[in-house]
């Protein structure tokens, strides 16, 4: 499974992909993104134009720029990044076929293309979406969870809705977030982990979880291991799976039960 470090920071980026991860992402996504996300606690970058060019130079890995979603700033966006040397683009926030056709136009081959599906429009397109010329197609939770006005951050990996997606894409498929083993919240991140195999993720991201849980820890002893944990969720038989996939379901139901009692309980 590739994994991709969300960074700007040059220094870190170049050791943690030295050490086995695949890329970085610089993340210039912010339009609408505050009043979207607000009071939900989820991480907004102010990644600069400038952050590309010093990732890019900072590391052979493979450079992901995730931009705004599609509007009048797109073709500039496209361009800068792409001059910058972007290996591929991220188009968040997506709905439907004709921004992401757009999109590709604007690309006109340069660099790779992705796409986030992180709205229930873009979930019940995947299968249009999918037959795009992509690089790769990632799920995004939180976003995703926002649109559908759901309390439950992992229900969709645990009602079909991920599986459905991942059906339907043959390029590269990714969703959730990893950090160390044995870390992880709300959900062990072990057990999310595992579900992530189970579903035949091919990469995934490593955000700011992961870099606060590697304080004063060595890249090079630490993503080795992430990845070696990987490899043996893949190795284990058909009877271990099946235990990981009870254990997270049931984690993934019995903190949808607690969020319902805090949602419920008055001011």
């Amino acid at each position: 499974m590739d994994l991709f470090l969300f960074t700007v920071d040059p220094q870190w980026g170049h050791d943690v992909v030295a050490a086995g991860a695949a890329g970085v992402v610089v993340d210039w996504e912010r339009r609408g993104k505050l009043r979207r996300q607000a009071g939900e606690g989820t991480q907004i970058n102010g990644d600069t134009p400038e952050d590309l060019s010093r990732m890019r130079a900072a590391t052979p890995g493979r450079v992901l720029c995730r931009i705004n979603g599609f509007g009048p700033w797109t073709a500039d966006e496209v361009a800068d990044a792409v001059d910058r040397g972007a290996d591929e683009l991220l188009l968040p926030m997506v709905r439907g076929t004709e921004e992401v056709d757009r999109t590709l136009d604007l690309v006109a081959g340069r660099c790779g293309l992705g796409i986030l599906v992180e709205t229930q429009d873009a979930v019940d397109r995947v299968a249009a979406l999918a037959a795009r010329p992509l690089s790769r197609v990632y799920v995004g939770l939180n976003d995703l969870r926002i649109d559908r006005r759901s309390t439950e951050l992992f229900r969709p990996l645990v009602d079909g809705t991920v599986d459905a997606v991942r059906a339907q894409v043959a390029m590269q498929f990714g969703v959730g977030g990893l950090t160390l083993p044995g870390r992880g919240f709300p959900v062990p991140g072990d057990l999310l982990a595992a579900e992530l195999v189970r579903i035949d993720t091919r990469f995934t991201f490593l955000r700011r979880a992961f870099t606060a849980d590697m304080a004063g820890r060595d890249p090079f002893v630490e993503v080795p291991r992430l990845l070696g944990g990987l490899d043996a969720l893949r190795r284990a038989g058909a009877e271990r799976a099946a235990e990981h996939r009870r254990a997270f379901v049931a984690a993934v139901t019995a903190l949808g039960r607690e969020t319902a009692v805090r949602v419920a309980q008055p001011a």
